[in-house]
């Protein structure tokens, strides 16, 4: 069985040839394609790859076989594309899962172009979600192709290992932005890779040797020498792996793996911004007025007794409103992207919760619901056009659809309801960043100094706050007769007048930003949740939400619980009057002579008291900076260089030991021998066209001059004559050697000089066998 790589265009692989590239890269494939798992998670996506490979396996190798054009290889190739693509990336559109469906091809073309944004704007994972497969089958299909069809009919097989290394990149690149490292998948790639190489350079030298052997007709290899080959192929490659590994260990424990990752869909513009519309904060009090307090907005089945009905969560303040994200930073929770048919939310501790909402008299974009998310079906006749303008926000669990809810719009959702936290004083402020306050208002500071001391811990403090509020602070919304006037908003000045009002009143709107306000001031993370308590929420049943229910609370991040619902708001209850302004009394500060001091100093007595503060450290002169910063830039690149060059230097340092153990040798032979086989390597290293079974004479004829051939003749008399050689003949051969040396060096360019400095050719030419012994045993 022929298993030699083709040599020139129409020769065809040997069936040994094509399954060794195929069964590697099969391997490198599935290496790459972990970079997609986080991506779809699904057993149609394992299926898709699976036989993607295959189809595009038998691509390459009938093209490669047949000796097709690259033409009818690509042809061939969109050919399968339409046939594969249906069932494969869309199977929801197949005709019994295994023929395409015009509306099917329709889809997959629009997918083939479409697909790749919606894809980096949707929340992972997909899993079959519409045609969101069609990416992962075009990047498996073309790097099996061409990669299969490079390493079988390329004169440069190597090229070949792009291909799956192009799909690795191309996996990171469409993946999640949050923390999902792929260095074991890179780092199995690269192991994969690596015996590739192996195995094409053993298969190119097999070739060559045996192409040799038939033209010299004679045997040029034994299979000790063959083994013995493998063996140093594969300790390389072992030496290699173990570095790899190290280098991989301590990467994964320097680099920090808690950023977001900078990928395609944290470039994208999100098809929905939050920042486009008002925040919900802000129209509060208008679910309070007579006409709409009584309204029926909601009707919702499902939730528990107690249960809030979050409609959206604020996390930015610009000392005028409250809304969902920032448009100075990244905010996480200011990213929404599409639904796929399920998030999971495994990592959520919680009970499981099923809402089935109607909508009334509601009307906005925001979507109300529950817990964390898992998945949302929307019912009726507006179905697909509200689930196709479904977007999600998973770290503010904020849902929102483009146009807005509407009269007889229903969905069911499910979700985990999060556990209730632990006592508050144990509590400690979690990690994550949010998007700085530009305004405090004037009063929470002072307020809460009177709230907390300042030596307890932060969940104590959090707790004396949330206490101080709802003990001083009293309810009014201000839109009836009988209640005391309160004005709506939040902004900094309102809240200014909230500490500032004796009693302290507003309402749910005032309060819950003045707290979240607060738990920032004391390290807490903290935003506003505007929703619904319906007061008659429990036992399952469908309860009716009117204007009535809606309220405003925060949630603030701890380092144990994550995110935690907490209700700041006083309880209902009369309001006091309102106590009168206390005048400024403004007295004559009185005159105190102190007393004479009986042991008063002499002036000269005095001395300064010695300073705390350190002096900072005198600048430095400008010219000292500018040598000091170019040394620095100076050390940086010849250390760089260093590394760059070691690997160099390294063969440098070996021929040159090399070399002076050879001349150093105890014997007049062994030196005499050690000098023709530095001769040898020499013209090795220039790529001097020997055959590997040349004799000295052979050898000598290739390298061409009077002076090499008699060396052969002397180095031939001395290792063979009967009489030990003297260290004479020794130090004359190595001064020829010396000569020869200097003469290739003089006959050859810079480059050729260099080349042959740093060349690694001459350590593989003793490596035992026929070789070893024709250039070392007899003469000509």
């Amino acid at each position: 069985m022929n298993a030699e790589r083709p040599r020139a265009a129409g020769t065809r692989p040997g069936w040994g040839f094509i399954a060794g590239n195929t069964l590697a890269l099969m391997a490198a494939t599935a290496m790459a394609s972990l970079t997609l798992w986080p991506v779809y998670q699904s057993i149609e996506f394992i299926v898709l790859v699976a036989a993607t490979f295959a189809l595009g396996a038998a691509i390459a190798i009938a093209g490669a076989r047949l000796c097709w054009p690259a033409w009818l290889v690509a042809l061939v190739t969109v050919a399968v594309y339409l046939l594969a693509g249906v069932p494969l990336a869309i199977p929801g559109r197949a005709i019994e899962r295994i023929l395409p469906s015009v509306d099917g091809l329709l889809e997959l073309l629009a997918a083939t172009a479409l697909s790749w944004k919606q894809l980096v704007t949707i929340v992972l994972p997909v899993g079959a979600y519409q045609a969101l497969l069609v990416p992962a089958f075009i990047l498996v299909l073309l790097s099996t192709v061409i990669g299969l069809s490079a390493a079988l009919r390329s004169r440069i097989a190597e090229l070949a290992l792009l291909a799956p290394i192009a799909l690795f990149i191309a996996g990171i690149g469409l993946g999640p932005t949050a923390e999902s490292s792929p260095i074991e998948g890179g780092l199995g790639l690269f192991v994969v890779l690596l015996f590739w190489l192996l195995w094409v350079h053993w298969q190119r030298r097999r070739t060559a040797v045996r192409l040799i052997a038939q033209q010299s007709r004679r045997t040029l290899e034994s299979t000790g020498d063959r083994a013995l080959a493998a063996a140093r192929g594969l300790v390389s490659a072992a030496v290699i792996i173990a570095l790899a590994i190290a280098v991989g260990t301590v990467a994964a424990i320097a680099v920090p793996v808690s950023e977001p990752r900078d990928v395609l869909r944290a470039r994208v513009q999100q098809p929905f911004d939050p920042r486009d519309y008002p925040s919900p904060l802000s129209g509060f009090r208008g679910y309070l007025q007579p006409e709409q307090s009584e309204r029926a907005l909601l009707t919702v089945a499902g939730l528990p007794a107690g249960g809030r009905l979050r409609v959206a969560t604020l996390d930015s303040y610009d000392g005028i409103v409250y809304s969902v994200g920032s448009d100075t930073v990244r905010s996480a929770s200011g990213s929404f992207t599409r639904l796929p048919y399920r998030i999971d939310q495994g990592q959520v501790d919680g009970e499981p919760l099923t809402l089935r909402v109607t909508v009334d008299g509601y009307r906005g974009v925001w979507v109300p619901g529950a817990g964390a998310l898992e998945r949302i079906e929307f019912l009726g006749s507006s179905a697909t056009a509200r689930a196709d303008s479904f977007y999600y926000n998973d770290n503010s669990t904020t849902a929102a659809v483009l146009g807005g809810l509407q009269e007889g719009d229903s969905y069911r959702s499910r979700s985990v309801l999060p556990r209730p936290a632990a006592e508050l004083a144990g509590a400690r402020p979690g990690t994550e960043v949010l998007s700085p306050i530009s305004v405090i208002p004037d009063g929470i500071t002072q307020a809460l100094d009177g709230y907390v001391r300042a030596g307890d811990p932060p969940g104590v403090q959090l707790q004396s706050m949330l206490e101080g509020l709802r003990t001083t602070g009293y309810i009014s919304h201000g839109v009836n007769a009988d209640e005391p006037a309160s004005r709506s908003g939040h902004g900094a000045d309102r809240i200014t007048q909230l500490f500032g009002d004796q009693p302290m009143l507003g309402d749910q709107e005032q309060y819950a930003v003045a707290a979240a306000l607060m738990a920032r001031k004391l390290g807490f993370p903290s935003r506003v949740v505007v929703g619904f308590v319906p007061a008659s929420a429990g036992g399952g049943e469908s309860v009716t939400v009117t204007g009535a229910d809606i309220s405003a609370w925060i949630e603030v991040q701890t380092a144990a619980d994550g995110w935690i619902s907490i209700d700041p708001n006083p309880a209902v209850r009369e309001v006091p009057p309102k106590q009168p302004d206390e005048p400024t009394v403004v007295s004559r500060p009185q005159t105190v002579v102190p007393p004479p001091a009986p042991d008063a100093a002499a002036p000269g007595d005095l001395s300064p008291p010695e300073s705390t503060v350190e002096d900072p450290p005198a600048p430095m002169h400008p010219l000292l900076a500018f040598l000091l910063a170019a040394l620095t830039a100076l050390g940086w690149t010849l250390l760089g260089l260093l590394i760059l060059l070691a690997p160099f230097l390294a063969i440098i340092a070996a021929k040159h030991r090399r070399r002076r153990l050879r001349r150093a040798a105890d014997s007049p032979a062994d030196r005499i021998s050690g000098g023709w086989r530095d001769f040898a390597d020499t013209a090795t290293d220039f790529r001097v066209p020997v055959p590997p079974s040349a004799t000295r004479t052979e050898l000598a004829e290739a390298v061409g001059g009077q002076r090499s051939l008699v060396l052969a003749s002397v180095v031939d008399r001395a290792l063979f004559s009967p009489d030990e050689p003297a260290h004479t003949d020794a130090d004359a051969v190595w001064g020829s050697v010396g000569e020869l040396r200097a003469a290739f060096r003089g006959t050859s360019s810079r480059r050729e000089r260099v080349k042959a400095l740093i060349s690694v050719r001459s350590f593989g030419r003793y490596s035992g066998g026929a070789s070893k012994r024709t250039v070392e045993g007899a003469g000509s």
